[in-house]
């Protein structure tokens, strides 16, 4: 490298791949938080002259951030799947790509929500006084039960793949796009598991409509994009509602580790209350952090619902690994070093892990 590229990261996102770039000659600066860092320091680094931005899904990137930086900024790598904090049009107005870290979160995002499920089910945070066959209270099985699967992209087919272990019935719906190859290939190994005699039931997987999924289902988990009115025919937004819930079995359980706004929190709130449904377990939020006068945090449906912190693709190697095929941080240095570097010609469109390709198409 010829010349020293300066980058700023709203994050610490781990030694290995913060000194990855060093080592190319990058000079790094790194918000230290854990908390968040205010916008107005955002904007005064982009406008000090920084070649590319490290954010999160915590940081607004807009039309001030790029116009702060119009004149050096050429990359914002987004160290998470999902670029909801970042403002599509205003980057391609600025002509300034952005990446994310799809694919290497998800085996543990997936993971995640089905230990959600299996921990909500089975009442996992309660205690005891003493030992009895049924009080003070019982959970339920997951094995052999049924899930609707909602959304059935690259975490809901890893989702997929673990309910299948457990000898679960499976609902599918996605608004988009339907597997049926990936589908038919895992009726394909419920079979053979049943004719081994692997698991004693028959069990099997379908696409169905989204009413027939949250009816049919004894659990219900979330992994849709969020996309609101305008951005599309079916958007997600709020897909999980007073009337969606009500439609769902008082026994069933909900799990939402995709996006908050995915989830309307008062209807659901109200829902749990009232034990329209059984119990919820959520990842994410509508505001982030939760907010500490949250309806979901109402004592009265504590037993419940359980609330974590946006923390599903939270594991050691998903999250800190400097391999860009397996890490959320090695992932993210290499598409700052992409940009920076001009690999593949120079040409965001070539770019594993570009975004908005569509504003360098010629």
């Amino acid at each position: 490298m010829t010349d020293k590229k300066r980058i700023f990261s709203t994050s610490r996102i781990g030694d290995p791949a913060e000194n990855r770039l060093r080592e190319r000659g990058y000079e790094v600066e790194v918000f230290q938080g854990p908390e968040a860092p205010p916008k107005k320091l955002i904007v005064e680094k982009v406008k000090s002259g920084i070649d590319g931005l490290i954010t999160t899904l915590r940081d607004p990137i807009d039309a001030e951030i790029f116009e702060a930086g119009k004149r050096t900024l050429k990359v914002v790598a987004q160290i998470a799947v999902g670029f909801d904090n970042i403002n599509r049009a205003d980057a391609n107005k600025y002509k300034v790509p952005f990446t994310n870290t799809a694919d290497v979160l998800t085996e543990a995002t997936a993971e995640f929500a089905f230990f959600m499920m299996g921990m909500l089910a089975r009442k996992m945070w309660q205690k005891w006084p003493s030992w009895h066959p049924f009080l003070p209270f019982l959970g339920d099985e997951v094995t052999g039960k049924t899930i609707a699967i909602i959304g059935t992209g690259r975490i809901g087919l890893a989702m997929i793949k673990k309910c299948s272990g457990f000898d679960m019935n499976i609902l599918c719906y996605d608004p988009a796009y339907h597997n049926d190859k990936y589908i038919a290939a895992i009726q394909e190994l419920m079979d053979l598991r049943h004719a081994k005699g692997i698991q004693k039931e028959k069990t099997w997987i379908t696409y169905v409509e989204f009413e027939e999924a949250v009816r049919g289902a004894d659990y219900v988990t979330i992994h849709v994009p969020l996309l609101r009115e305008g951005e599309t025919d079916k958007p997600t937004y709020h897909l999980i509602n007073d009337k969606t819930l009500k439609l769902m079995k008082p026994t069933a359980y909900l799990v939402n580790s995709s996006r908050g706004p995915v989830v309307n929190e008062k209807a659901l709130a109200k829902a749990l209350k009232d034990k329209v449904i059984a119990g919820a377990a959520l990842d994410v939020f509508e505001k982030e952090p939760l907010p500490p006068d949250s309806l979901l945090l109402d004592l009265e449906i504590a037993d419940r619902c359980r609330v974590f912190h946006h923390f599903a693709s939270g594991a050691q190697i998903t999250r800190l690994s400097v391999d860009p095929d397996k890490g959320m941080a090695g992932r993210t240095a290499q598409a700052l070093i992409d940009v920076l570097e001009e690999n593949y010609g120079g040409d965001p469109t070539k770019m594993p892990y570009v975004v908005n390709k569509e504003a360098f198409e010629k």
